[in-house]
């Protein structure tokens, strides 16, 4: 069903690890392989090396066999977290910030060199393809995870969530006079609630709440402003229907304010029907249902 899709990726690949310079031992002619030069390129002051591990897909193993090398090229230093010292940050030192700098450059000529033997329209329908590419890549990288909804990722999606809510409504949003999603409810058995998570930092949020033995609610249903357009938000709205399902659950209900339009056409897409208001929430001009 897929081998010819296989095989043109397969391809595609690599095409790109040879333009790139993937396969040589002195990645740009700086004596290191490309593994470490992109670890430079990553690493800014005071990153947390877990985060940073998961956000190049790293084990922890690899990741400190590449940052001994760093630190014995005098190119980072490795430090504990002042406030928690199981934590451990990396930073670059002068020689490495110039080391950076130094790639920045070389990269930059790189590609360049893609572009120069390519005419005009060329040019511009590779970046445009790239373009798309990185996008498609990048959304087959979200992973959607269920999470404690009292966790800190979980807490800065709301925190997130809420402040765009007052941005975006004509009398702005206060939690506490909007319908509750406890934390309570968005715990198994009473619900749940998942966060989407990429390059190793939350991007969205969205939470079920059982009602009863037949309907649930989707609520706190969204998507980081930088993370718009990798169709998180229907993944997230497709996971929480799987998981009603698997709870046994028949029918599923939301509502929404009439400012939040992508919401509203989201839903409808996915066979959400607008019917007649089933509760009181202050905030919500629209209500909507599916059954399962």
């Amino acid at each position: 069903m897929f081998k010819g899709q296989i095989e043109q990726i397969r391809r595609f690949n690599g095409v790109v690890t040879l333009h790139v310079g993937a396969l040589e031992d002195s990645y740009l002619q700086r004596g290191r392989p490309l593994s470490e030069a992109r670890l430079l390129h990553e690493i800014r002051d005071g990153t947390d090396v877990r985060a940073l591990r998961e956000r190049l897909k790293l084990d922890s193993g690899h990741i400190s066999r590449l940052l001994r090398s760093l630190e014995a090229q005098g190119l980072v230093r490795t430090t504990a977290d002042p406030s928690d010292g199981r934590v451990r940050r990396v930073a670059l030192t002068p020689d490495g910030l110039n080391e950076r700098a130094t790639y920045e450059a070389l990269s930059d000529e790189l590609a360049m060199s893609f572009l120069r033997p390519l005419d005009p329209n060329q040019r511009n329908r590779l970046v445009d393809a790239m373009t798309e590419v990185e996008r498609l890549l990048r959304a087959g990288a979200v992973e959607i995870r269920l999470e404690p909804p009292a966790s800190a990722a979980a807490q800065w999606c709301l925190e997130q969530y809420f402040a765009e809510l007052s941005a975006r409504f004509e009398v702005g949003f206060d939690p506490s006079r909007s319908n509750p999603a406890s934390p309570e409810e968005m715990t198994p058995p009473s619900g749940f609630f998942l966060v989407a998570w990429l390059d190793g930092a939350p991007q969205g949020c969205g939470a079920l709440k059982v009602s009863d033995g037949a309907s649930g609610e989707v609520k706190r249903m969204w998507t980081a402003p930088t993370a718009r357009g990798l169709g998180i938000g229907r993944r997230m709205l497709r996971s929480l229907e799987a998981m009603a399902r698997e709870a046994g659950l028949t029918r599923l209900r939301l509502e929404t304010n009439r400012a939040l339009n992508e919401a509203q056409a989201l839903y409808r897409s996915e066979g959400y029907q607008e019917v007649a208001p089933f509760n009181a929430e202050p905030y919500a001009h629209h209500w909507f249902e599916k059954k399962l």
